[in-house]
């Protein structure tokens, strides 16, 4: 009885999820159009869907992410701990393994792309997706934070160093044109829930 249960579950939240990415990709239509929020609210950020796969976009560029967290000292005071880097964190998952985990891979790299998607230069959501994407980003980096370093926080601050990747030069063409200065962005302060480590 349990089992059929669960089976019937299982298969229902199965075609729900089929249909909801078929509403989520077909031409708008009616019903799309109608329960937009709905489908929306089920697909992003878990489940979107793109075509790079079919017509992949060359990183132009090499991104270092890192975060800080602050917390409350013992003496009352705000503790800011020193940056920690994000991105060698995954680096290092992938590297000599024969079997990379697509979360070390792509999870901080996409998180982080959607979120300049939605944000752009502007540090403030401006719609429900943006503002779903910030808090994405934000328990990820939390999360690895939490992982590899011990203690409490209250507050995360990320910050993106981002370096032009140069062209290469043609064999016997002209010398490739220097790669365009190094960009840094901090992103404000986010709350995160205390948690002790």
């Amino acid at each position: 009885m349990a089992t059929g249960i669960g089976v019937t579950l299982c298969l229902a939240v199965s075609l729900v999820h089929v249909l909801l990415v078929f509403l989520h990709i077909a031409p708008t239509n009616r019903i799309s159009q109608h329960y937009g929020r709905q489908i929306n609210g089920w697909i992003y950020p878990l489940f979107e869907q793109n075509w790079r796969l079919f017509a992949p976009n060359p990183e132009s560029v090499n991104q270092r992410i890192s975060a800080r967290t602050m917390g409350t000292s013992a003496d009352g005071g705000a503790r800011v701990s020193g940056w920690f880097d994000l991105t060698a964190v995954d680096t290092s998952a992938v590297e000599h393994n024969p079997f990379p985990s697509h979360t070390a891979q792509n999870t901080l790299r996409r998180a982080w792309t959607a979120y300049l998607e939605t944000h752009g230069g502007q540090d403030e959501p401006r719609s429900e997706r943006a503002l779903i994407l910030q808090e994405y980003l934000r328990n990820i980096a939390a999360e690895r934070v939490r992982a590899h370093r011990p203690g409490d926080f209250t507050s995360i601050q990320l910050r993106v160093v981002t370096q032009p990747i140069a062209a290469s030069r043609p064999e016997g063409g002209p010398a490739a044109v220097a790669p365009a200065p190094v960009n840094t962005r901090y992103l404000p302060w986010w709350k995160v829930t205390p948690h002790a480590g």
